[in-house]
């Protein structure tokens, strides 16, 4: 397994949250300007692109907001999800960032409450898929 962070998205990177997003939930509009100044963590295993999420400066001072976390199906429920998004957590506090947030889907509010993110605030759609914004300190 190998675990990278990069400067720019890829198209590994397309490829896993095409299939995941738009392909397996119904997503469309899955790519945005954010993806232009955002970092990525990429998960691989065996040379085969399987995870990813990126993140970049939230909307309040010292926050980090980490979004698009994905992983292929075959490889759910393996503990991957977890090892992104300490990836993504240890490159956001190198950076210098005190907090994180994300936007989480409700059904993924579980996993995202056992990594210690706490919910805020009211449900809301996205792309008509309920949403809630979790928080972490560090």
């Amino acid at each position: 397994m190998v675990i990278q962070i990069l400067d720019h998205i890829i198209d590994e990177i397309k490829q896993i949250r095409e299939d995941v997003f738009m392909n397996e939930q119904g997503f469309e509009d899955e790519f945005d300007a954010i993806d232009e100044t955002a970092k990525f963590v990429l998960l691989s295993i065996d040379g085969k692109a399987v995870g990813t999420c990126r993140y970049f400066p939230g909307e309040s001072s010292g926050d980090a907001h980490i979004g698009r976390m994905a992983v292929r199906k075959l490889y759910r429920g393996q503990g991957l999800g977890a090892k992104i998004m300490l990836a993504a957590e240890n490159g956001i506090r190198r950076d210098g960032f005190t907090s994180c947030s994300l936007s989480a889907q409700v059904q993924a509010r579980p996993f995202y409450e056992t990594l210690g993110y706490v919910a805020e605030g009211e449900e809301y759609l996205d792309e008509g898929c309920p949403h809630i914004l979790m928080r972490k300190i560090f």
